[in-house]
């Protein structure tokens, strides 16, 4: 794959936004992300034309964007314009501008396919999503039903907040009542209890902020981030009557996006109730990265996000990156039980296991526990990334407690952080024997058996199984409710 970096814009009705990726491959590291807010579907329903201050800024904005993707070497580039390009009436003459202003093609979208490549975008960050991937941009609400890797039939609707807020005069209750006859004309959102709602853009990342600050959230993460039905259903139906200047005084709220909230709120409440999806699941992958994965050939594709990211991270950070591989394998037989999600997450914190290393040693448990929480990877949820990060955590300090400021809470269980201990202690013990050079795990083999975790050792190397390695291999067999025992033969 490409290592030249790789610039996609995305024109929407309410902004322009350039994000800049370190290349085309399955978890790229974003260099560059800048949005214009410039609402150039503002007021489209009353003149069919696109907004005229609105156009000015977006094209200043694209300007720019040319520059900046001059300057960070982008070799490739991909641009696109979605509802209110495609249905102005002079939208073709805008993107004739944006182009000149762009400097390369833009492509207008169609709704169905603005719809696949949001859901394509959901894919890419959570692999097992089940239920509806709905994007709502300022001109539009995308959606298609989602199952195993695959999508179903897309649909399209004219309710993104711009609009709806022009169609209903500023009047809540009409508002609701369009959205709903909409809804009722779509039979495949039915039938979608115990199953998610993927919620793709920013006016629903905002709601889901709004909800994070309600309620103490301590992960400030909004991938994968959850709400349940019931909550959700309240804060929509709270958030849909608040005026503009209570929205103004919540933290949590961009001022820049105040005006549109309530309405994105009353098309989440609406569709929440329409589909009856037992939660909202943010993602905060959506169109730009569905036209980076659409990309990429389907061996990359195929990929699991959450390794992808490890591994790279383990490339760029480690000491010795082929040790990380060699420490999977090694401590396999200490986990024998272990579920195929549980080797996934024993892998990951073995590739971040070596990030910490130029940290002072004061700071190495803590400042990767936080660098772990909160790295921009997808592919897990929130309990998953929080068992990772302790475990890194433990790798550092050993049987230490985590300190209470730290610990997500609610995210976690007795059980889940006793595994995380075991993990960071096991990648403890694989850092004694072997110090990260590459081969040295090799010479040694683990093997558990009913009471004792036994280190085998070969007597021309007897001496590497000092009192580093027996203390830490005495700490990772207390923690499996064995006795640890070092075999010399």
């Amino acid at each position: 794959m490409t290592g030249a970096p790789v610039a996609v814009v995305d024109i929407g009705s309410n902004s322009v936004r350039l994000v800049v990726y370190e290349g085309l491959t399955r978890a790229p590291a974003t260099i560059h992300n800048e949005k214009s807010i410039c609402a150039i579907g503002r007021d489209m329903v009353t003149t069919g034309r696109l907004h005229v201050q609105g156009m000015t800024m977006a094209l200043e904005a694209l300007a720019r964007f040319r520059i900046l993707a001059d300057g960070l070497g982008a070799a490739i580039r991909e641009a696109v314009a979605t509802a209110a390009a495609r249905d102005a009436q002079n939208g073709q003459e805008f993107i004739a501008k944006a182009e000149a202003a762009w400097g390369s093609p833009i492509r207008i979208l169609a709704g169905e396919e603005e719809a696949r490549l949001a859901a394509e975008g959901v894919l890419a960050g959570i692999p097992e999503a089940d239920g509806l991937a709905a994007d709502l941009g300022g001109g539009s609400l995308d959606m298609v039903s989602v199952k195993s890797g695959r999508m179903g039939e897309a649909h399209t609707l004219p309710f993104g907040p711009l609009r709806l807020l022009d169609l209903a005069k500023g009047n809540a209750s009409k508002a609701r009542d369009i959205v709903d006859e909409g809804l009722e004309k779509i039979s495949g959102l039915r039938g979608l209890e115990k199953r998610g709602l993927y919620a793709v853009g920013g006016i629903w990342r905002s709601v889901a902020r709004v909800d994070m600050d309600q309620h103490g959230y301590p992960l400030h993460v909004l991938q994968h981030y959850e709400i349940p039905r019931s909550r959700a259903l309240r804060l929509c139906d709270v958030l849909s009557v608040q005026s503009r200047k209570s929205l103004d005084m919540m933290r949590s709220v961009s001022k820049r996006r105040a005006e549109l909230l309530p309405y994105g709120a009353i098309v989440l409440e609406r569709l929440l109730l329409a589909t009856k999806a037992d939660r909202i699941v943010v993602s905060a992958y959506g169109l730009r990265e569905g036209l980076l994965h659409a990309r990429l050939p389907q061996d990359e594709r195929d990929k699991d996000p959450l390794i992808d990211f490890a591994a790279g991270t383990n490339k760029r950070m480690s000491r010795t990156p082929r040790h990380a591989e060699e420490m999977i394998a090694w401590l396999g037989p200490v986990f024998p039980d272990e579920t195929a999600e549980m080797r996934r997450i024993r892998a990951a914190i073995c590739l971040f296991s070596d990030m910490g290393w130029r940290l002072h040693p004061d700071d190495r448990a803590i400042g990767t526990y936080n660098l772990v929480l909160h790295a921009p990877f997808a592919g897990t949820d929130h309990r998953a990334r929080a068992l990772i990060a302790a475990a890194t955590f433990h790798r550092y300090s050993g049987d230490e407690e985590i300190p209470r400021s730290l610990v997500v809470e609610d995210l976690l269980d007795r059980h889940d952080e006793q595994t995380a201990l075991r993990l960071g202690l096991a990648a403890r013990l694989a850092f004694a024997v072997s110090a990260s050079a590459e081969g040295e795990l090799g010479h040694t083999r683990l093997r558990l058996t009913p009471t004792k975790l036994l280190l085998e050792v070969p007597r021309r190397r007897e001496m590497i199984a000092g009192e580093p390695v027996a203390k830490r291999l005495g700490a990772l067999a207390a923690s499996l409710d064995r006795k640890g025992e070092i075999l010399i033969g």
